[in-house]
């Protein structure tokens, strides 16, 4: 029972709402990247490079073998270092866009965490803390003063 507890206070928080929109997300994000190495980037690469298609690049190790009926009988084996760079081409996409996005956030929540920044509006908690702080630095402006006299 107080598994199933934890679990009601772990849905009720919001963190498995906010899983299930990350991953959500990110799914669709991961097709958007997908296109955009497949059907983008790669395509002005292959034309850099002659027309080589870049998935179907391979170290071959050992031949297919065929029997008479055309039937394969050894399959072929074969570094595929062609789908290892479109896969590192995906991962230098998605590690930039991520940069990018999360130079931002931190930019907008810089913004946002400034209480003198009348632009952008701050968070309650913040401008409470800021109070606060106002408050502590007032309280301890009147202390010093009455303890010199």
């Amino acid at each position: 029972m107080k598994l199933l507890k934890e679990f009601k206070e772990f849905a009720v928080k919001g963190n498995m709402m906010d899983m299930a929109i990350g991953i959500i997300i990110g799914a669709a994000f991961n097709k958007v990247i997908d296109v955009l190495a497949k059907q983008v980037l790669l395509p002005p690469l292959s034309l850099l490079s002659d027309g080589t298609n870049f998935e179907n690049k391979k170290i071959v190790l050992r031949d297919a073998v065929t029997n008479a009926s055309g039937e394969v009988t050894i399959t072929e084996v074969a570094i595929a270092y062609g789908k290892l760079f479109e896969v590192f081409l995906d991962f230098l996409i998605i590690g930039f866009t991520v940069f990018i996005v999360v130079k931002a956030m931190n930019r907008l929540r810089s913004k946002a965490n400034d209480t003198k920044n009348k632009t952008v509006a701050t968070p309650k908690d913040i401008e409470l803390l800021s109070d606060l702080k106002e408050l502590m630095e007032e309280q301890n402006k009147l202390l010093k003063a009455s303890t010199s006299t």
